[in-house]
């Protein structure tokens, strides 16, 4: 899978993509991270990519000229580096907007984001970017969470940590990932490990029986019991579906 991230802070990255997950996920070359600085697009010799909005109001909005050229250039220079001469990337890429307003991300949109061999995103900034941009360049737009943030630098590390998981051969265990909180609509179960007495606190018997269906039942009531207690709206969800 290839990445190609689009910000006016490419600095911002390097402690999170050089750790971890992601790490382990570019060295086993499974995922291809490119940054570009947004300012490297601009035709402004002061190399400026913002503009106070028409019709008056506060902040500064991104402009859409080194947007467009910076997704252009992407586009051309991965078609042409394409290995494989019959590879249709344009057909497996997506151009995403980070933005508060965008669709909310959540496990089950991103293991449909996880199967494209490309994503290009692009970083808002300041009040946003020109509407040009939303309607004519990008495919969608995604938000983490309903707040605001100082721009999609952050949104894009999440983005990009949650789909290192998701990439066949990654995690060395695949039923680790396919167990993880929301992958079944329900948050994961409690876990315990060593030591089996702490302070007076017992790890519950039957994670000890060896009896492997009672544990199946134990932590399949436990899953429900936390999504009840902690995040009801997911059991309406899967009500809603059944």
């Amino acid at each position: 899978m290839r990445i190609d991230i689009i910000t006016i802070f490419p600095e911002m990255f390097s402690g999170v993509f050089s750790s971890g997950i992601i790490r382990i996920a570019q060295e086993k070359r499974l995922l291809q991270i490119h940054l570009h600085n947004l300012r490297d697009f601009t035709q402004d010799r002061h190399k400026k990519v913002d503009a106070p909005p028409y019709g008056g109001g506060p902040g500064m909005v991104l402009r859409c000229e080194p947007i467009f050229n910076a997704v252009e250039t992407i586009k051309r220079c991965s078609q042409t580096s394409s290995s494989t001469a019959n590879s249709s990337l344009g057909e497996s890429s997506k151009t995403i907007l980070l933005s508060p307003q965008g669709r909310l991300l959540t496990q089950k949109f991103a293991s449909k984001l996880a199967k494209y061999q490309q994503l290009i995103l692009i970083c808002g900034r300041y009040e946003g970017v020109d509407e040009r941009v939303v309607r004519y360049l990008i495919d969608e737009e995604i938000s983490i969470g309903d707040y605001i943030l100082s721009g999609g630098e952050i949104p894009a590390m999440v983005l990009v940590d949650v789909l290192a998981r998701l990439i066949p051969q990654v995690v060395g265990d695949k039923d680790s990932v396919k167990k993880e909180s929301f992958e079944e609509g329900l948050l994961d179960w409690p876990h315990y490990t060593r030591p089996r007495v702490f302070r007076g606190l017992r790890v519950p018997p039957v994670l000890l029986s060896g009896d492997h269906k009672k544990i199946e039942i134990w932590r399949k009531k436990q899953a429900l019991r936390k999504t009840k207690g902690k995040r009801p709206d997911l059991l309406k969800k899967l009500k809603g579906k059944v």
